[in-house]
């Protein structure tokens, strides 16, 4: 009987042991939960906060988001303010010390890379500009990498006792995406001059990586939804100087871009954005195919 409650007991030990071992991680947007399993595999518990389909500045720090990020013990987020409506509420609410600004726990991914977009002044009358430049740094994957070998770094020093897994996932997901860099630029060559009218901009750091100028946007501000004078006046400029396509992200409304089609015959299309916002888009190297073959096909079609 001794034996049997001992054995109970150890193998209790051991999955309590197992448990406690997975790092619990709070990513902001799905693109940073996609690459934190990259990262941790095994080793972590992975929760998005927000999906494909949802704006991520405007999101509502509810009480289940509380009570994960409590728990959390890494917290990946854009940064660059993309969050600062409810990010630090989450942050204050949890009394979770690990994940604070000022330690290891809390990571802005946008903050270990170059940022583009960085505006020289800026006030109210602006619109919603990012004082700390665009944030949306994952459709570049040059940038992926360099985000990923800095958070491999961070997550041996949270982890030790899992440095060389961790060290291990890195470099492979690191060497996997800069194979596919090589294939996407030569596929996304025909793309390079090619013009786009945007919803909002989301897309400064592919159209940086691939050679694509952003002509016009729907928004007449950052933030301030297309208006009917401003769709005039985008009708007008398509007229003398067309643009190739037009892009909206998969969390926007479509009637703008959908309005401005039927009126120039420009193609207006639906681009993922992030993991998950399509259904061929489930990581974030299908992120990547998915976005330049659409665009491809627009482009031909």
């Amino acid at each position: 009987m001794k034996i049997v409650k001992f054995s109970v007991f150890l193998l209790l030990l051991i999955t309590s042991n197992t448990i406690y071992a997975e790092l619990n991680v709070f990513a902001c947007e799905p693109e940073w939960a996609s690459l934190m399993k990259e990262l941790t595999g095994e080793h972590g518990k992975v929760f998005s906060a927000t999906t494909a389909f949802q704006d991520p500045h405007r999101i509502e720090a509810r009480p289940s988001l509380i009570a994960k990020m409590r728990r959390a013990d890494v917290v990946v987020c854009s940064g660059s303010e993309l969050e600062v409506g409810w990010l630090p509420l989450l942050l204050r609410s949890s009394g979770n010390r690990k994940v604070q600004t000022n330690q290891p726990g809390y990571i802005e991914a946008s903050q270990l890379v170059e940022r583009l977009g960085i505006p020289q002044n800026i006030d109210r009358s602006m619109g919603d500009v990012h004082a700390a430049g665009n944030p949306h740094v994952h459709l570049d994957p040059r940038r992926l990498t360099q985000i990923a070998k800095i958070i491999g770094e961070r997550l041996s020093k949270i982890d030790p006792d899992n440095a060389v897994q961790y060290q291990v996932k890195t470099s492979d997901f690191i060497s996997r995406i800069e194979k596919k860099i090589k294939g996407w630029q030569t596929l996304a060559s025909l793309l390079k001059n090619t013009k786009a009218v945007v919803h909002h901009k989301d897309w400064k750091y592919l159209f940086d990586w691939l050679g694509i100028k952003q002509v016009a946007t729907l928004e007449p501000k950052p933030g301030i939804p297309p208006s009917p004078g401003h769709l005039a006046s985008l009708k007008k400029q398509m007229q003398t100087e067309p643009a190739d396509f037009i892009l909206r992200a998969a969390y926007q409304d479509d009637n703008a871009s959908i309005w401005l089609e039927k009126q120039t015959g420009i193609k207006a299309i639906e681009l993922p954005f992030t993991v998950g916002g399509s259904d061929n888009a489930t990581d974030l190297f299908t992120l990547m195919d998915d976005t330049i073959n659409q665009l491809l096909a627009a482009l031909k079609s």
